[in-house]
């Protein structure tokens, strides 16, 4: 007869296994920071027209906050033309900042109005239903990849296998870089460590995600974690302005990840106008600024990363 183990047995299984026991609770400072010494960046979403990285340069430049990712597209790169892509990845080449392309084909797309469903379709999150489905998912990268673009949001565990392969064997750049989405829903250690096995560059959280949470996946990977600093109403709407000395602290290397408003549904319709985003990115910049205040007044010893670190998987322009 098998006799339950311990929570003190199952708790030194996991640290054999690479894991931390616990919850890091003492919040231990980061001993990982980003190739240049630096603790934590800034990401803007929602790069949904080729006039928003406009905006948003032009907005960073007057306030002087080095920008070093933007996430592109969250409405689906389907909705921006070839040349709009090949436009904004030479804008992004020659301003020093990395593209992270949000593709389609995804579950929003796909037949069969139950997989959006709150009793199954939410918890499934945006997975790919079948074979077709991924196909086309990876249709569409290809091309980004072809307008020059080398970064891609992923919120499936079989395409981030799979895209890594290809990367692996020369099926696409072997520059490429894959993004970890906040729809895959990972939040532990054990989770952070797959992705990591599984060929993910950089990871986002769940929204919500705690200090003790944060500071027990940084004891276990050494990819860069990207965390939301204020999120859209629907994720809960919180605005970690304060929180922002002690994420860095705890989880460098630290993407801030800004992306205020109503609900992602609302705000990244393909048709919600490019004048809407111009304004609406302006204002992540200058969230993004304030961000970086406090983290200077409470702890100037933390390092925001200078504008254009050499690490950057910037796009590729013929």
């Amino acid at each position: 007869m098998f006799k339950a183990k311990h929570l003190s047995e199952i708790q030194k299984f996991m640290e054999k296994q690479g894991l931390p026991g616990r919850d890091a609770y003492d919040l231990p400072t980061s001993k990982v920071t980003f190739p240049d010494g630096g603790n934590y960046r800034m990401e803007i979403a929602g790069i949904e027209h080729y006039s928003n990285f406009a905006a948003m340069m032009d907005e960073a430049k007057k306030v002087k906050l080095p920008i070093h990712r933007a996430i592109c597209t969250v409405g689906g790169s389907t909705y921006m033309s070839f040349e709009d892509m090949k436009k904004l990845a030479k804008h992004a080449l020659d301003e020093q900042v990395e593209l992270v392309m949000v593709i389609g084909h995804r579950k929003g797309w796909d037949v069969g109005s139950k997989e959006m469903g709150y009793c199954e379709g939410v918890p499934q999150g945006p997975r790919h239903r079948g074979c077709e489905s991924i196909s086309y998912w990876l249709e569409d990268m290809m091309r980004c990849l072809e307008a020059g673009i080398r970064g891609f949001l992923v919120y499936d565990e079989g395409c981030l296998r799979l895209v890594n392969q290809m990367r692996e064997e020369g099926f696409i750049p072997k520059e490429t870089i894959f993004k970890w989405s906040v729809f895959g829903g990972q939040t532990s250690p054990a989770g952070a460590k797959l992705l990591s096995e599984l060929g993910a560059n950089t990871m986002n959280p769940i929204s919500d995600v705690s200090l003790p949470i944060l500071g027990a996946i940084r004891q276990t990977v050494t990819m860069p974690l990207d965390v939301y600093m204020i999120i859209v109403d629907t994720f809960g709407g919180m605005f970690r302005a304060y929180d922002a000395p002690e994420i860095a602290r705890v989880a460098s290397p630290v993407y801030f990840k800004i992306e205020p408003g109503t609900s992602e549904f609302d705000i990244y319709k393909p048709w919600v106008s490019s004048a809407h985003h111009d304004d609406l990115v302006r204002m992540k910049v200058n969230l993004g600024n304030t961000m970086r205040e406090i983290v200077e007044r409470r702890a100037p010893e933390l390092k925001l990363s200078a504008h254009g670190p050499s690490d950057l998987t910037l796009p590729v322009v013929d």
